[in-house]
């Protein structure tokens, strides 16, 4: 991160060479003091400055050459791959009864297809505090990973099945990720899943924090502009907050009853993600929702239910059995979003606006770090 922070501030694409002179004095070094007591006690601070520069160096360049390839950049072949793909797949939606409000808004919900989404519609969601629906993101790729794995338990009868069912899995996640668009949101949460998966099925015990962490690396080291991608910052920053917070706020009240626990858990994930996302929104958007906690709630569970069947109908084709019921039930979904939605974007007071701006947002969250610090200093949240 720093190696793409210090090139977009200004060109050191030359000046980055010299970063490789210290290495190699060090390594030089290294070579002088072969087997001398006195080396090997700073090896290990030796050898991280070594990385640190060539990882720094190797930053700057990839940043130089991702501001040089992106002004000038086509579209890839995967991406022309996903762009057809994705138009052919909502085809079957312009037969649905619904409005052509609801269809575009159906398309995004979907597979990220935003190119008839109306303004109104996009502020409607703004309003709602639920505007991460409309964009294929880590909740969107939980959502059909978690299908997934439901249509292809079957496989998990023996060793090969359960590698047959790993690797159809993976080739399907990425392959929504993919037709989606690639949004960042949505490449870091397959990569998430990726490792965890892949961890599973090792039976290797998986860290939440070191696979955000991982999923960051890998997605830095493809392009090192993703650091300034609204979504990218937005989709970390949720899932940062929801692994540390959300299980202390689900601690403060010990529920069994799985009727209640289940709608408990989704109002400390909503309340973690919020925390996390409330200053960077701000100081972008500068907008923030009073009714993001009773909308997200019903409109959770419509979601849930909505992004697998619709996927599944436009897959299938006419002649499938219970193809009409599966019509039926997405237009049904997809009436009841939209009456949520408009129904909370018009109660007054929905909405504050308010502008953050930068030196304020870097306060904010200064003033969060320190208050999350000191209570656990305290004691006062323990896990």
């Amino acid at each position: 991160m720093a190696g793409i922070v210090i090139q977009t501030f200004g060109s050191f694409r030359i000046l980055s060479f010299g970063l490789l002179v210290l290495p190699a004095c060090l390594l030089l070094v290294a070579a002088v003091l072969k087997g001398k007591p006195q080396f090997a006690c700073s090896t290990r601070w030796t050898w991280g400055a070594v990385f640190a520069c060539l990882l720094i160096f190797v930053a700057i360049q990839t940043t130089a050459y991702h501001q040089a390839y992106s002004a000038q950049s086509t579209p890839g072949r995967l991406e022309q791959w996903a762009i057809t793909t994705q138009q052919r797949l909502i085809e079957p939606i312009d037969k649905l009864n619904l409005p052509e409000a609801a269809k575009s808004t159906l398309a995004t919900v979907t597979v990220g297809c935003r190119t008839a989404m109306p303004k109104d519609i996009q502020q409607q969601f703004s309003l709602t505090g639920v505007v991460h629906i409309l964009s294929v993101s880590g909740f969107h790729v939980a959502i059909v990973c978690g299908f997934l794995s439901m249509m292809l338990s079957f496989f998990s009868f023996n060793d090969a099945g359960k590698w047959v069912r790993y690797f159809l899995i993976m080739l399907l996640l990425w392959a929504f990720t993919a037709i989606s668009g690639l949004a960042p949101a949505s490449v870091r949460s397959a990569v998430m899943l990726s490792f965890y998966l892949t961890g599973r099925q090792l039976a290797r015990t998986t860290d939440g924090y070191n696979t955000l962490a991982a999923s960051a690396f890998c997605m830095l080291v493809y392009n090192p502009l993703y650091l300034y991608d609204i979504g990218f910052q937005l989709s970390y920053i949720a899932v940062a907050s929801i692994q540390y917070i959300q299980p202390r706020l689900d601690g403060l009240i010990e529920i069994k009853n799985p009727l209640l626990k289940t709608p408990w858990e989704w109002i400390t994930v909503t309340l973690a993600a919020q925390a996390g996302v409330t200053f960077l929104s701000l100081y972008y958007f500068g907008q923030f929702s009073t009714v993001f906690l009773l909308a997200n709630l019903p409109l959770t569970l419509i979601s849930t239910l909505l992004i697998p069947v619709a996927l599944l109908w436009l897959l299938l084709p006419a002649a499938f059995p219970g193809y009409t019921l599966l019509q039926y039930a997405v237009e049904a979904l997809t009436q009841s979003m939209m009456w949520i939605v408009d129904s909370f974007s018009h109660i007054p007071g929905s909405s504050l606006t308010f502008h953050f701006t930068l030196s304020m947002m870097l306060l904010s969250y200064t003033a969060l770090f320190l208050f999350f610090f000191l209570l656990r200093r305290k004691t006062i949240w323990r896990g």
